[in-house]
């Protein structure tokens, strides 16, 4: 409705309605996202200027910063769980929607709700203790910037509250309320189902392992819960329910994991694929790919797989290597006749294939976890990518050896090096 500023207007006009609930919740989780985006960024741009502070110093100047690493791992696990928590909220956690996604709506959207609802569970079931992690801390110092570890520790209960406000706020985001109430209530019994059957479910032993981590595990990652979720309510179950570990436990294994310094490598990488495509370093590497065999039958197909090959050993972040190729070959494919779901598929396989070509977030974060060399993984990572591709561009010639290039214009040997250049 057009806004009217005379008085005899305003006067007559009725009053606006109040705003729904739904809104509200939606409005304040956009506000309370944009606020958090801020810091995440500067915690970014921190990391990276200590890390190169920390390698000019110890390799330029022979001066090492003893305290370079110490501040680094403190801010990588601020960054690491208010990025949790931004990536919460944008509904970005990594989770499994095959299943979800061929219900019907409703029973669709009841299921989107059980997953809010049990993420909701495990952060409320797991906040006293990382609170009381934060207050044990108090008593330790850092070695190197003598702070209270309590600054770093607070991290947790900072990452795991935010994101149950924003689960709070998406589930009253939900049209249905009888929809919401019913999710939380089947939520509430099936745990504490599973808490009365506690001591029925220590006599079993190792069996209690099969039942967390194989049952509940895979009811929720196939019932859409984030994975993340579906593994850390798995853990609490069997810790709280077969075995007499303090929840403390918990948090402390999530404060090692996340603070471990390798996977800083990570969100660097990350950055560096982001920065590779606003700079079109990556859209030039695809142009000069592309002049060299975009005259051959199938070779903008070749072009993409040995684009992602390229890209995704410079980046390691695969949204930004699909960003930055995609968008320069498809049109260019799609005049030449190319079906669109042809191009999807191989982008997603080019996307697959190259999950090992180093630097590979995967490979960095099996490293980490199982303690293996990294360089080792990359250097045995190269193969089956190669392997990969040289079987993609087989079925690639096989499946365009009959197209018709009479209108294409081969690229001449100036136009090449122009584009190499």
């Amino acid at each position: 409705m057009t806004a009217m500023h005379t008085d005899q207007v305003v006067a007559a006009a009725p009053p606006a309605p109040p705003p729904s609930v739904a809104a509200l919740a939606r409005q304040t989780e956009i506000v309370i996202a944009r606020i958090l985006e801020v810091p995440v960024a500067i915690l970014v741009s921190a990391e990276i200027l200590i890390l190169f502070s920390g390698v000019l110093a110890r390799y330029v100047f022979h001066q090492p910063l003893v305290w370079s690493d110490e501040l680094a791992s403190m801010l990588f696990l601020w960054l690491a769980m208010l990025g949790s928590a931004v990536a919460f909220q944008r509904g970005e956690h990594m989770r499994m929607t095959a299943f979800v996604g061929a219900l019907k709506p409703g029973g669709r959207a009841f299921i989107e709700v059980i997953a809010v609802s049990t993420a909701l569970a495990f952060l409320l079931l797991i906040l006293p203790a990382a609170l009381d992690y934060a207050h044990e801390e108090v008593i330790v110092r850092t070695p190197a910037l003598d702070l209270q570890n309590s600054w770093r520790a607070s991290a947790m209960p900072v990452g795991l509250g935010l994101m149950a406000v924003f689960a709070i706020l998406r589930l009253l985001q939900f049209a249905s309320l009888r929809l919401v109430l019913g999710a939380l209530v089947a939520t509430a019994l099936v745990i504490g189902l599973f808490w009365l059957l506690g001591p029925v479910l220590k006599p079993f032993g190792n069996l209690n392992l099969l039942i967390f981590f194989v049952g509940v595990v895979a009811a929720c990652v196939f019932g859409g819960v984030p994975i993340a979720f579906a593994f850390g309510l798995a853990t609490f179950g069997y810790l709280m329910l077969t075995t007499r570990t303090p929840p403390l436990v918990i948090v402390g294994r999530i404060d090692e994991g996340v603070s471990h310094l390798i996977l800083l490598a990570v969100p660097l990488f990350v950055f560096l694929g982001q920065l590779i495509e606003m700079t079109g370093m990556a859209k030039a590497m695809v142009q000069f790919l592309a002049s060299m065999l975009g005259h051959v039958k199938g070779g903008l197909h070749y072009v993409l797989v040995g684009a992602m090959y390229l890209v995704s050993g410079i980046s390691g972040s695969k949204a930004a290597d699909m960003a930055a190729v995609a968008p320069v070959l498809f049109p260019e494919m799609k005049k030449r006749g190319a079906k669109e779901g042809d191009l999807v598929a191989l982008l997603a396989a080019t996307g697959a294939q190259t999950e090992t070509i180093p630097p590979s977030i995967v490979l960095i974060t099996i490293g980490s976890v199982t303690g293996v060399s990294i360089a080792a993984l990359f250097t045995g990572g190269l193969l089956p990518g190669v392997i990969l591709a040289i079987t993609l561009c087989g079925l690639i010639w096989w499946r365009y050896r009959g197209e018709d290039l009479s209108h294409v214009k081969k690229s001449t040997a100036r136009e090449i090096g122009r584009a190499f250049i």
